[in-house]
């Protein structure tokens, strides 16, 4: 069997199991010749489970324009926005407060991530999802 070559690595943030070939899909795939329909209903099966969340996917692009993808864990963000609670972060992170997370929950959190960040040990992790509550205004509480 010839080897196929990687022609590109497409990463979209997609709801899960409610992807459509409209954008953002179809202008991220399309120009790779990518068949979308097919995309969407692999990625809608595989993501039918985790509906109503954020799941990015990594689509890798072969030269004979088939693909494959990898699922990834949902963006930090909305994790924490879940966890406490709220709509969006704060615009003002270092005078408005916008919510508070538990050590328990960023340590859950850091646990669910721990696959994707660039960290060494669950304590890494931890501080990477504090730093990140910060940056949005959200407190993280004993």
């Amino acid at each position: 069997m010839a080897k196929r070559r990687v022609t590109a690595v497409v990463k979209i943030n997609l709801n899960a199991g409610a992807a459509t070939p409209a954008p953002p899909v179809g202008t991220a795939l399309g120009p790779h010749g990518i068949q979308t329909m097919e995309f969407v209903k692999q990625y809608n099966a595989a993501t039918e489970a985790q509906r109503g969340q954020v799941v990015p996917v990594e689509v890798t692009i072969y030269d004979d324009r088939s693909f494959s993808f990898v699922l990834k864990t949902s963006p930090t963000p909305v994790l924490l926005r879940q966890a406490a609670g709220i709509e969006k972060g704060s615009a003002t992170n270092k005078k408005t407060q916008v919510g508070t997370v538990t050590k328990e929950q960023v340590a859950e959190i850091a646990r669910t991530k721990m696959q994707d960040l660039n960290a060494y040990d669950l304590d890494a992790a931890i501080r990477q999802i504090e730093g990140t509550a910060r940056s949005m205004g959200i407190a993280v509480v004993d």
